[in-house]
């Protein structure tokens, strides 16, 4: 919705053989699973080895025409191009200048550091019973009504309480419930 995919992009199979490969290559090579936990993020600390910033963590994308590639170098294929400045991606590992990232569609891959923001954005999702969300004057449902967002309207985050996140959107501000919106989390708060 957000991306274009390039011509001759190949599904999950080709992830699933590189994956067992990587597990294969980390139990015979015991100095693999090393690197291996610096791609991935997965030494348990919830630290990136590189930025010393939390993983995962939400930032947006900095310019339009932002490629996506199978790995952590300008060497590999790209994937998709994301289209959209802004957009909320999520950080789930880093590697040197590379940072893989997961979007609000759980499509996942490598983004040059360069290409993102640590500015936080939200992507408004579907609602249940229509697809617009409420955007409220304060964090009560039974306030006025500012504005009505269609699913995929990206929006600037000012604050994020338990429930409520107050946002900036073309022109108009207001609040936001946190289930109605991708890029925070449940329990996080933004200041």
């Amino acid at each position: 919705m957000f991306r274009s995919s390039p011509a001759g992009g190949e599904g999950g199979a080709k992830r699933a053989r590189i994956g067992r490969l990587a597990l294969i290559f980390a139990l015979l090579f015991p100095s693999f699973a090393a690197i291996a936990d610096e791609v991935t993020g997965s030494t348990g600390r919830n630290i990136g080895p590189v930025t010393k910033q939390p993983i995962p963590r939400f930032v947006s994308l900095k310019p339009s025409d932002t490629p996506m590639r199978e790995g952590p170098s300008k060497d590999h294929r790209i994937r998709w191009i994301f289209k959209r400045e802004g957009l909320p991606v999520e950080v789930i590992a880093e590697h040197e200048q590379w940072r893989r990232v997961r979007d609000s569609e759980s499509t996942e891959g490598w983004v040059y550091f360069g290409r993102l923001s640590n500015r936080r954005t939200v992507i408004v999702l579907a609602g249940k019973d229509r697809p617009e969300r409420d955007l409220f004057a304060r964090e009560s449902e039974t306030s006025t009504v500012v504005a009505r967002l269609q699913p995929g309207v990206i929006a600037n985050v000012e604050a994020c309480s338990a429930d409520w996140c107050e946002v900036t959107v073309e022109g108009f501000k207001g609040f936001l419930k946190k289930n109605a919106v991708w890029g925070v989390y449940p329990e996080e708060r933004v200041k």
